[in-house]
């Protein structure tokens, strides 16, 4: 326990149930109180219910007898003892233990809670936004639940590793990047679009056209596949328009986590980019191992549980 840090009230009840517990049935030394918060009083134990088999006695007895134990503990923070039901202990603790409970806290700015998760590490992936696509409600909850989480997470002692894995590799940048040049006259940069218009509003309506496009023209669609090959090996010209759609993408997911007052900064982001340079060893270890095999002019790796199309794809 830190220096600091307050013992809560329930972990004081519970720790007088205990002792309650281990001087009237010895046997079961050290067992759950079962405390928790009570409609009927301030806490209740349910310990005798889950007891009474183990002891050979009536749950209810079982419980008087503990009321009786908690009633003669010296120095504790409960006044009153009331057994009902088939065998519930309802507990009730004095205001001075409560006033006192808030003075203490009020002494020290983090309010008597410690870092019991100090010398943790934690890792929380969360966000993960695609490239030149808005957010969703999807993305909002995993966003707010997550920073919630790295927030109390810090606040407890652990060291936190924010994760935002970005969608930003694939056949859908062969796709806009072959549109967009072939394009040049459409705005998507921020400085081209009216103010309070996102440059990922713009990018998704391009994409969608040039999905369009693709579905319709199969010549449109031989180019954006080359154009996909040449993204993934690296074409100066494509990686350069690549980028651009990174970044004002990025930025653009700025605007809102800092509108949200979101944690995540520039470098907790990954995009599945990240990976492109050690597919080629993947690869050829699925191929070794007999894993990969060769579909439809791509390296594949069928499921053995799930149909319908392949798991991996090249």
């Amino acid at each position: 326990m830190d220096e600091h840090e307050v013992r809560s009230l329930i972990d004081q009840v519970a720790a007088t149930v205990v002792g309650a517990i281990d001087r009237t049935l010895p046997e079961a030394a050290g067992a759950d109180p079962v405390v928790r918060p009570s409609e009927r009083a301030d806490f209740q134990s349910n310990a005798a219910l889950a007891l009474a088999k183990r002891a050979e006695r009536r749950p209810a007895d079982l419980a008087a007898a503990v009321a009786d134990e908690v009633r003669g503990a010296a120095g504790s923070a409960v006044v009153g003892v009331e057994v009902s039901g088939p065998g519930f202990v309802n507990l009730t603790v004095a205001d001075a233990a409560i006033w006192g409970q808030v003075a203490a806290r009020l002494v020290g700015s983090r309010l008597g809670i410690g870092a019991p998760e100090r010398g943790q590490r934690t890792v929380i992936d969360y966000s993960g936004p695609s490239i030149a696509k808005e957010m969703h409600v999807g993305h909002l909850r995993t966003t707010i639940i997550g920073d919630a989480l790295a927030r109390i997470l810090s606040f407890l002692g652990a060291e936190v590793i924010r994760q935002n894995h970005l969608g930003d590799w694939g056949t859908k940048f062969g796709m806009l990047i072959q549109y967009l040049d072939e394009h040049p006259d459409a705005a998507w940069h921020r400085d081209q679009l009216a103010a309070g218009t996102s440059t990922v509003l713009a990018l998704d309506g391009l994409y969608k056209a040039a999905r369009r496009e693709f579905d319709a023209d199969a010549a449109f669609a031989t180019r954006a596949g080359a154009r996909v090959v040449a993204l993934q090996a690296g074409d100066e010209a494509t990686i350069a328009r690549w980028r651009e759609i990174v970044a004002e993408s990025e930025f653009a997911f700025r605007e809102i986590y800092d509108w949200l007052g979101v944690l995540l900064e520039p470098d907790d982001s990954a995009g599945e980019s990240t990976y492109n340079d050690q597919l080629a060893d993947v690869i050829a270890e699925l191929t070794t191992r007999g894993l990969a095999v060769e579909s439809g002019g791509a390296l594949v790796v069928l499921s053995q549980e799930i149909t319908g199309g392949p798991t991996v794809t090249r």
